[in-house]
């Protein structure tokens, strides 16, 4: 039997992407939903889209946070901000 853990997960965590990680991921998104394979697979080429803006967006909420995380001073602040970016 399986002792439970303060993670609620029994998932492996796996190492967070970098903001020019998920940019170089969302850019292969968008060149797949681009391709010439997707031309008869209309909706599924937006979905891929769709997803590339949000891995964009998410990149650039990241690269915020990890700045306002650097250049503040106060502990209390810095604390919940490096937790967002997952202990970075």
């Amino acid at each position: 039997m399986a002792q439970a853990t303060d993670d609620s997960s029994n998932c492996t965590p796996m190492p967070q992407l970098t903001p020019d990680e998920m940019r170089g991921l969302a850019a292969r998104l968008r060149a797949r939903a681009d391709s010439v394979l997707m031309r008869d697979q209309r909706h599924q080429a937006a979905d891929l889209r769709q997803a590339a803006t949000l891995i964009d967006q998410l990149a650039s909420l990241t690269a915020e946070i990890r700045r306002a995380a650097d250049a503040t001073e106060d502990e209390a602040t810095e604390r919940p901000l490096r937790e967002m970016l997952g202990g970075a």
